[in-house]
């Protein structure tokens, strides 16, 4: 017995020593499809821990949409970020306890730009370091293209959608319903050349389009490792938008608890030295330890990082606001301009500085290609009529030239200049209603709404939002932009300029 016994030691302490391989287990995984190129880190982790990762790959946005709490089909979830993931829980009043989660590695939303152009935009722009808002005018004017995924299913399209509109509504915290509702969209995404339904889709894209593409927005990891690829005849430069970015941080998430000894597993090794160094120098992901040295590549600084929005509402409207500016269909603003002899001095110049503006480096705010602009000067009566479709930077010249040297006339028709410029409209279109005056001829306020009625159903469905400045009367004024959908703005608590900011787009 004693030399069985021995025996039995020998033969244990003989398996410790080889290293006897653990305890196969198989999890499956649902996974934001840019997470395939893990699949040699996944063989390294089998190989230690003994867990085999079923990735069931999707588009992060797609994936989120399939994880219903108590209906689960997979044990994992491993998304690029599980934000939309707890909206859409939090939306639908499903409750229960959230998820067992782990930070696994981190990636930012930036914009990969072709050598040459990246330097134009560095040399056009203070500090040399672009912003959302310097893309957007570039875009507007015809000056700068890029493919972005599609963020209806995408987690780095709705995190470029996000970062790009919390950039354009400029509060500095979390987006709001009403930061979307009045869209400023549209001047930066008449840039977009093309789109895809998955991240590593659209960086196969660009490979094709590459010749006729400005730039490619996507993870840090996948235009990193599209520059290593061998495939760019010209090489990405990666540009970190001074107004921020948002950030992926690639959540592992328990979704059959009675997993949780192998899930352990999983996160512990992934979160390891040796991990996250093999997910950098393979992936080009950053480490979650902030200690641990970074590759040159992964060097820079990323900057300020934005904030997702904490409602599906939000979320859900920018995503309507998306479709809108992508449509393709060319919009009308009809600005109606007081230039009565009330608006000479400083009125008067603040309204042409405020056009020069729009018309030049705007950014976010900037009349942009395909947009039809309308503008109806008036006093007692319409004094001059202009309309330009913006096709090119040049474009906006003549009506930059009749605001400088167009006189100002007797009496204030603003119910008549009003009624004039429905007459105008001719498809999608918004109205933008400037006066520092009560209305002293022409027609009555009754009688424009009474005319606005007679009008054809797309002329009706414009707003107008009126600009309130002076002596104008702001019931009136409330009024008519109330009965057309629109709003009142009060320029005397603010500047012109940034007056017209605050509706530009709206509608």
């Amino acid at each position: 017995m004693r030399r069985l016994a021995a025996a039995a030691c020998v033969l244990a302490l003989a398996a410790a020593c080889t290293g006897s391989p653990p305890e196969p287990v198989r999890l499956s995984v649902l996974a934001s499809s840019e997470l395939a190129d893990l699949a040699p880190v996944l063989a390294e982790l089998k190989r230690d821990t003994g867990v085999d990762l079923a990735m069931d790959y999707r588009g992060t946005v797609e994936a989120s949409n399939a994880l219903n709490p108590g209906e689960y089909r997979h044990d994992l979830a491993w998304l690029s970020s599980d934000r939309y993931f707890q909206l859409r829980t939090r939306k639908s009043g499903q409750h229960g306890p959230a998820p067992v989660s782990t930070r696994t590695m981190l990636s930012p939303l930036v914009v990969g730009v072709k050598a040459s152009k990246a330097k134009q935009l560095r040399a056009s722009v203070p500090g040399g370091q672009p912003t959302w808002a310097d893309l957007a005018a570039k875009a507007a004017a015809g000056e700068f293209s890029f493919g972005m995924a599609d963020p209806h299913v995408t987690g780095s399209g709705l995190s470029a959608l996000i970062g790009v509109a919390t950039a354009a509504a400029g509060t500095g915290v979390s987006l709001r319903p009403e930061d979307v509702a009045c869209d400023k969209l549209r001047g930066f995404f008449t840039g977009q050349a093309f789109t895809a339904n998955s991240t590593t889709g659209l960086a196969t894209e660009y490979v094709k389009r590459q010749d006729q593409v400005d730039a490619l927005v996507n993870h840090e990891s996948v235009l990193l490792s599209l520059q290593a690829g061998g495939q760019l005849r010209e090489p990405l430069e990666i540009l970190y938008p001074r107004d921020g970015i948002v950030l992926s941080d690639y959540p592992l998430l328990l979704l059959d608890n009675a997993k949780r000894a192998a899930y352990d597993k999983v996160a512990e090794w992934l979160r390891s030295e040796r991990a996250q160094r093999m997910i950098m120098e393979r992936t080009a992901r950053r480490p979650i330890d902030p200690a641990l040295p970074r590759t040159e590549a992964l060097r820079p600084e990323i900057g300020n990082s934005l904030y997702f929005p904490d409602r599906q509402e939000v979320v859900d409207t920018l995503l309507a606001a998306y479709d809108r500016a992508t449509s393709g269909a060319g919009r009308q603003v009809v600005f109606v301009l007081d230039f009565s002899a009330s608006m000479a001095g400083n009125r008067i110049e603040e309204l042409r500085a405020a056009f020069r503006e729009l018309s030049g480096a705007g950014g976010f705010d900037r009349f942009h290609r395909g947009e039809t602009i309308t503008v109806l000067r008036f006093a007692g009566q319409v004094l001059e009529e202009q309309t330009v479709t913006v096709s090119g930077p040049d474009d906006l010249d003549p009506v930059n030239r009749a605001l400088a040297t167009g006189g100002l006339g007797k009496g204030t028709a603003i119910w008549s200049a009003l009624a004039q410029a429905y007459r105008t409209v001719k498809g999608p279109a918004s109205v933008v209603l400037m006066t520092d005056g009560e209305n002293n001829t022409g027609i009555g306020l009754e009688q424009f709404l009474r005319e606005r009625e007679t009008l054809p159903a797309e002329a009706k469905s414009a707003p107008t939002y009126a600009i309130r400045f002076g002596s104008a009367d702001p019931a009136e004024l409330t009024r008519a932009a109330r009965a057309t959908g629109g709003r009142l703005v009060e320029a005397a608590q603010t500047s012109l300029l940034a007056a017209v900011k605050e509706i530009r787009g709206c509608g």
